[in-house]
């Protein structure tokens, strides 16, 4: 099938322009003023904004935690980001300690093959690096296009691996090509505060926050950035959240270091005040934990800076019945926040409409560094000819409240419930086939596709 898509503001990490869009199948054949093209479908784009499908390379569904599982499966997650302008997700694998690699992949793909409404892809997270471990490395990079590799400096006795280990992954990493994701707290140190803080009977949600100090992320991030430089492996930090972080990574731009960088929209929206509702401050218990209204003026200058490249959304959903789990105790409660379905419409609305980023760089953070970082560009993340047909049709003017009354993810609240937002996703086409229109899906699951990815460019 072939569709036309006329007049439309085309946006890319360096262009605006009007143009026509001509799609055959799956793939994007020609751009340009006024195409004299017979098409199947037509869609007037006039006065909209058209830009790439976002790219969301941070979500967790499905996923086993705390002895629940996040709520949004790759169904109802995938299709809640499409309502969201979000075409493409990376999901995280975790590694059970004794068991391989491939072994956790068997299991995601149980959960995730033909589930999945919209394209997604994983990373890898090692838990427990060994000499066994260390064969399947170039096995996942170059023949299952899995090539990234996620660690844990935090979650102690459960997710995280010690320096020793670290070392050893980032040299076989670099060796085939691959990049490693962290988690960059300090888990020794928050395991300390936390126990501390129970013994004492400080059990509310403010305490999550208070265990979790800017220090234990700032160190953290220090000591990752020290050990990529060393061993000359590409890293990227996710879900950075505060300046001492942040610092961290300027400081290694002094020595001629790259480093890429990963926020969250909720780190540049919302602040630690929220942990002050009494046990309702659950909702927004996540980790790293909500910072301070100063990182949210340095997560933004971040972006503006080029130190920042990605926003990504680290959507974990748990129903108000599974966060329940910790009303007697804040180191019980679920860790997560749903966010896939309105990371594109907030960061348009707070980013560009409050004129704290230009709409190329939020196409750029949104869109195409996620697809050049991890090794989907120009498949993905743009609008050129020969690139998929990921494409978002927006309204740059509408304004509507978010809610949990009207979202798609399978959560029963929402972290933005009542925020007025500018700027809504009218139309979603994905791999050339409408997946959005008048807020009704036209695909179902299984329409997505996994997508093998490419070794990392660490040049952009």
């Amino acid at each position: 099938m072939s569709t036309l898509i006329k007049n439309g503001n085309i946006i890319t990490a360096t262009d605006n322009y009007v143009a026509d869009i001509f799609i055959e199948g799956e793939i994007i054949t020609a751009i340009g003023k006024n195409l004299n093209v017979k098409a199947d479908k037509e869609i007037d784009a006039a006065g909209k904004l058209v830009f790439p499908g976002g790219i969301d390379p941070h979500v967790h569904l499905d996923m086993p935690f705390m002895g629940t599982y996040s709520s949004d499966n790759y169904e109802t997650g995938t299709r809640a980001a499409l309502y969201g302008g979000t075409t493409m997700v990376i999901d995280f694998i975790l590694q059970k300690q004794g068991n391989s690699l491939h072994d956790a992949l068997k299991e995601w793909q149980s959960r995730s093959d033909n589930n999945c409404v919209g394209d997604y892809s994983f990373h890898m997270a090692v838990t427990d690096f060994n000499d066994d471990t260390k064969k399947e490395i170039k096995v996942f990079i170059e023949q299952e296009g899995i090539t990234s590799f996620k660690t844990f400096m935090a979650y102690k006795g459960a997710l995280m691996i010690d320096d020793r280990q670290m070392i050893g992954l980032m040299e076989e990493v670099k060796k085939h090509g691959g990049l490693i994701n962290v988690h960059a707290t300090n888990g020794d140190m928050i395991d300390y505060l936390t126990q501390k803080h129970r013994g004492e009977g400080k059990l509310s949600p403010l305490y999550h926050y208070l265990s979790q100090p800017e220090i234990t992320e700032a160190e953290a991030s220090e000591r990752f950035v020290d050990m990529a430089s060393y061993t000359g492996c590409p890293g990227y930090i996710v879900h950075l959240t505060c300046e001492g972080a942040l610092n961290a990574v300027r400081n290694a731009t002094k020595r001629n270091q790259k480093m890429f960088v990963e926020t969250c929209i909720q780190y540049l929206l919302l602040d630690a005040s929220l942990y002050e509702q009494n046990f309702e401050g659950a909702k927004w218990v996540m980790s790293p934990p909500l910072r301070e209204k100063k990182d949210q003026q340095t997560l933004w200058a971040g972006i503006n800076q080029g130190l920042v490249q990605v926003v990504a959304t680290d959507h974990c959903p748990f129903k108000w019945e599974q966060k329940l789990m910790g009303k007697d105790d804040f180191s019980k409660i679920p860790n997560g926040h749903p966010a896939i379905e309105n990371r594109m419409e907030l960061l348009f609305s707070e980013g560009v409409v409050k004129n704290k980023i230009t709409l190329n760089k939020y196409v750029e953070v949104a869109c195409t560094n996620p697809a050049k970082i991890f090794g989907m560009f120009p498949r993905k993340g743009t609008i050129a000819v020969g690139s998929d047909a990921d494409i978002v049709i927006f309204d740059p003017n509408e304004k509507h409240t978010l809610s949990a009354t009207t979202h798609h993810m399978n959560v029963d609240y929402s972290g933005y419930e009542g925020w007025e937002v500018t700027g809504k996703v009218k139309t979603v086409l994905l791999r050339g086939t409408v997946a959005i229109e008048n807020n009704e899906c036209y695909i179902k699951k299984g329409f997505g596709k996994f997508i093998k990815r490419n070794k990392v460019d660490n040049k952009i």
